[in-house]
């Protein structure tokens, strides 16, 4: 088994995650999973609605889903551009059932929080992280359980950005990455740039992007698109923007256990991808892991695998984790589990 360890830095090229001496034990998915949850579920369980205000005074949709059993923790999804809070219902169901109270939310301008028309609707990308997560994380904050973030992709640039990222006990996100097209696969690569070339410019006509009727999710509002176009140009994203010096100093604010994990299928944020951006979190505990879908019982993953229910596995694999991280466990802010 081949493992290098770095500063501030676990890579994992199998299925084992360590951390420094000292670190907490590496107990087995079967240890640390509800013992009445199996790999099958019937995904049974329903979320209540919650409305939310955020500090700008805009109204988000959010779902609770209650802890079947006794709460362990509480966990917000952080989900990605452009996919609706529905997407992960199947994952906060499963969660609910292990004893998470998970709570998923609409970004504005998405879903259930989106205006009867996106044409004329302005808002700025950063919005979605500073006042739509940052608002559910503080309803769902209680100084008695853990809180968690699990995020998606664009979830995964969201952590950095939180003014109430203390309150959240560790992060984990899949496909998380740079989105810059040097980083995908030759095929990948020429439909992106078709996409920012030649369709973005068709789509977004009418003053949004109108994508949802080409099956790319939801329609988008045109601050997100263009301020998301530009930032994919670039191999580290926001990083390498010089205006967005601000933000690099935001996320070295991180110093919580964040473990990003990405399928070696996946074409629009492979593992070089998320390791491209990853860095970013210059002082968080961070670990990353290389998902070979077969390993997971999955024939494909991709972008949008990791929330089907066919990825029971990786959800207890992840919440798993989040057991390991619980403060009262924690030693050195590192998390140790062992994925089988």
């Amino acid at each position: 088994m081949d493992i290098t360890l770095e500063t501030h830095w676990t890579r994992i090229l199998s299925y084992d995650l360590v951390g420094d001496a000292g670190a907490l034990p590496q107990p087995g998915l079967d240890g640390v999973q509800a013992p009445h949850v199996e790999d099958s579920v019937d995904f049974m369980h329903e979320g209540e609605r919650v409305d939310l205000t955020t500090a700008d005074g805009y109204r988000i949709a959010a779902t609770r889903y209650r802890a079947s059993t006794t709460r362990k923790a509480k966990i917000v999804v952080a989900g990605t551009i452009g996919v609706p809070q529905r997407y992960y219902r199947r994952f906060a169901q499963f969660a609910a059932e292990a004893g998470y109270e998970t709570m998923t939310l609409d970004y504005r301008g998405i879903g259930l929080s989106g205006p009867a028309s996106l044409a004329g609707f302005r808002m700025d990308y950063f919005d979605w992280a500073r006042y739509d997560l940052t608002a559910a994380i503080s309803a769902s904050y209680n100084r008695d359980v853990p809180l968690y973030v699990i995020g998606h992709s664009f979830g995964g640039h969201a952590f950095g950005l939180l003014p109430n990222h203390r309150l959240v006990s560790a992060f984990y996100t899949f496909g998380t990455g740079s989105g810059w097209h040097g980083w995908m696969s030759r095929i990948e690569r020429m439909k992106v740039l078709f996409m920012w070339r030649v369709l973005g410019p068709l789509l977004t006509r009418n003053g949004y992007l109108a994508s949802s009727g080409l099956g790319m999710g939801c329609d988008l509002p045109i601050d997100v698109y263009r301020q998301w176009k530009r930032w994919c140009a670039n191999p580290r994203y926001f990083f390498d923007d010089p205006d967005m010096r601000h933000i690099v100093r935001r996320f070295a604010r991180i110093r919580a256990p964040l473990m990003a994990a990405n399928s070696i299928d996946d074409p629009w944020a492979p593992p070089a991808s998320r390791d491209a951006f990853i860095t970013g979190y210059t002082n968080a505990r961070r670990q990353v892991l290389d998902i070979d879908p077969a390993r997971f019982g999955m024939s494909a993953i991709g972008q949008l695998g990791y929330f089907k229910p066919a990825a029971v596995r990786l959800w207890k694999s992840a919440l798993a984790w989040f057991d390991a991280c619980a403060p009262a466990e924690r030693a050195a802010s590192s998390c140790a589990i062992s994925h089988r």
